[in-house]
């Protein structure tokens, strides 16, 4: 749930089912009561209809939280990006972040720092597509050292240049959570150094 409309959706089909929900957050759900059985499936069942899944696995939930910091950092903000994703996603989670990395690694198949940047990615086009700022304010906005670190990691990772794209604007944006890249991965992370 990265979206207000998508935590309404969630709380008004937790109080049809009679369930009170405390909290509503990002990929989290916190009730007043334990769920039974047939609440927890129905809920499922609705979930699916969404596009949602219920996480029941910790190492799982773990990788939501991952996901949701990193999205919230880029995309819930409208202040400049100036900060140590790793310390901040360890903060977080209250977890080392080699842990967090190697989990990260083994179940996404793509690391944290690839997450971020495809994230990081799709923040530009929007802010591309939105045409309000130039490049170089693109740049400082998200972190970057330079508009040419920022074009060059979103030819990599789109195939396409800055430019190119904000004079198509035609090629669709992703959903968050599904951001996969269009160059082999490998070479994204052989030439990509970590941003702090």
């Amino acid at each position: 749930m990265v979206c207000d409309r998508c935590k309404m959706a969630v709380k008004y089909e937790l109080m049809k089912l009679g369930i009170k929900p405390i909290r509503v957050y990002l990929g989290e759900v916190e009730t007043e009561d334990d769920l039974t059985e047939i609440q927890y499936q129905k809920f499922a069942d609705i979930l699916k209809e969404y596009g949602f899944e219920i996480i029941d696995k910790s190492n799982a939930r773990i990788i939501e939280k991952i996901k949701n910091t990193v999205i919230e950092l880029v995309h819930g903000s409208n202040e400049t990006i100036k900060i140590n994703y790793s310390a901040h996603i360890e903060g977080k989670l209250k977890k080392k972040y080699n842990y967090l990395s190697n989990l990260f690694s083994e179940i996404e198949g793509i690391t944290i720092e690839q997450f971020i940047i495809f994230q990081k990615i799709e923040k530009v086009k929007e802010l591309l597509v939105y045409n309000e700022l130039s490049l170089s304010e693109i740049a400082d906005k998200l972190g970057y050292s330079s508009v040419a670190y920022l074009s060059t990691q979103f030819k990599k990772t789109t195939g396409l240049t800055p430019s190119y794209f904000k004079s198509v604007k035609d090629k669709k944006r992703q959903s968050l959570d599904n951001l996969k890249p269009v160059n082999n991965i490998k070479r994204i992370s052989q030439n990509t150094t970590r941003e702090r």
